[in-house]
């Protein structure tokens, strides 16, 4: 699996360059699979069944924060993406790991949670609301991983996004993935410092590789 850096990049020509290696690996399902990381520039992205009234904002509030809104054909509902923000993207190919899209769903929680207990964070995953979670079942239930992807032909694109040093104040112009009556973290705000994105890259990429490799 080729790893692949793109720093920060606006978030249509990734978008681009995802789908063009998507469509790649589906022509050649023998072809590289990839493990992409990146950040972006403010964006909220809007799933293929998306409801559009979770978002708050009216334009000039968008203007403001220099955002944009667009819908996308990942699943899920709407969440934002900005730097400071570990964003990751696997091309890869289930069938050659004999992986269902729930198995496939539930690798990326594990590595994420892994990523996070690393950091002295307990995290967890759970059968009602995909992503990552702190104190899921409790009042204080909050997301610090958003997942959300497509699969065609076995093949994967999206995937993830760890809140790790983001600004959290434009989640407020959103009902994030359509949830209202919890609230949403970062690893900065949970330890009360900033920690290298860099860094939690690293430790995000040995954690999904290994449990790559063990599937």
């Amino acid at each position: 699996m080729v790893v692949e850096d793109w720093g920060i990049v606006p978030y249509a020509e990734a978008l681009e360059r995802q789908r063009t290696l998507f469509r790649e690996l589906i022509a050649d399902p023998s072809g590289e699979e990839r493990l992409i990381l990146c950040q972006h520039y403010p964006v909220f992205t809007v799933g293929r069944h998306g409801d559009m009234a979770n978002m708050l904002a009216d334009s000039a509030a968008l203007r403001r924060l220099g955002a944009e809104v667009v819908r996308i054909e990942r699943g899920g509902d709407i969440t934002y993406h900005g730097p400071g923000q570990l964003v990751v993207y696997p091309i890869i190919n289930l069938n050659r790991h004999r992986l269902g899209v729930k198995a496939y769903v539930h690798l990326l929680e594990r590595a994420v949670c892994e990523t996070l207990a690393a950091y002295g964070i307990a995290a967890d995953s759970n059968d009602d609301q995909i992503g990552v979670w702190l104190d899921w079942g409790s009042v204080r239930a909050r997301k610090i991983c958003a997942i959300g992807v497509k699969i065609s032909h076995g093949i994967t694109m999206h995937g993830l996004a760890l809140n790790v040093n983001t600004d959290m104040s434009p989640f407020r112009l959103i009902n994030p993935c359509g949830i209202t009556d919890k609230d949403v973290t970062s690893m900065a705000l949970e330890l009360g410092h900033e920690i290298p994105l860099a860094e939690v890259a690293d430790t995000f990429q040995f954690n999904f590789r290994i449990r790559e490799i063990e599937v």
